[in-house]
């Protein structure tokens, strides 16, 4: 099976392009545990009708160490998020349909706050900081970064890979 992370292989590409996501020239970082674990449940996702998936498979498919995959799956084995089964004939599965993931939930979870400074979930403590005056600017940010990644879909990367689709706002 072909390696279906939507990241390419190509170090030097990996590092130039998809290793910051570009939204209206900002730019926002997505650190490797992120985009593994996006390309994680994709797997999971293309693989949805076969059962539970061992990380083996996984790693085979993806070319991620199993050790990495291990900790990667820590951050995302949830209810709701994950089907997990232990044992020789254990392995993993989606808890729900592709469609039902969107790319910030995924993201969330393995990076925590996708917020562009700290402490904008809180406003009363950024407001007493020196950057108080770009507080509408960074919730504008926060609000179309959450808005765009909540929009995609698994089924819908899925769904685009076969034709080339460029995600950029």
């Amino acid at each position: 099976m072909p390696h279906i992370c939507p990241f390419p292989e190509n170090r030097l590409e990996n590092l130039l392009f998809h290793r910051v996501l570009w939204i209206r020239g900002f730019a926002m970082k997505i650190s490797t545990k992120g985009r593994y674990a996006l390309c994680v449940m994709l797997d999971l996702a293309e693989h949805c009708n076969e059962g539970l998936i061992s990380l083996k498979d996984i790693s085979d498919r993806q070319n991620i160490s199993k050790k990495y995959l291990e900790q990667i799956v820590a951050l995302l084995n949830r209810p709701g998020i994950l089907k997990t089964v232990r044992g020789s004939r254990g392995g993993y599965a989606l808890a729900r349909t592709p469609d039902k993931y969107t790319v910030g939930e995924i993201l969330e979870l393995a990076e925590g706050s996708l917020s562009p400074v700290p402490n904008l979930e809180d406003p009363s403590e950024l407001a007493a900081t020196a950057d108080s005056q770009f507080l509408p600017v960074w919730q504008g940010l926060y609000e179309v970064v959450n808005n765009y990644l909540s929009g995609i879909t698994l089924q819908d990367i899925l769904d685009r890979q076969m034709e080339g689709y460029d995600y950029s706002i």
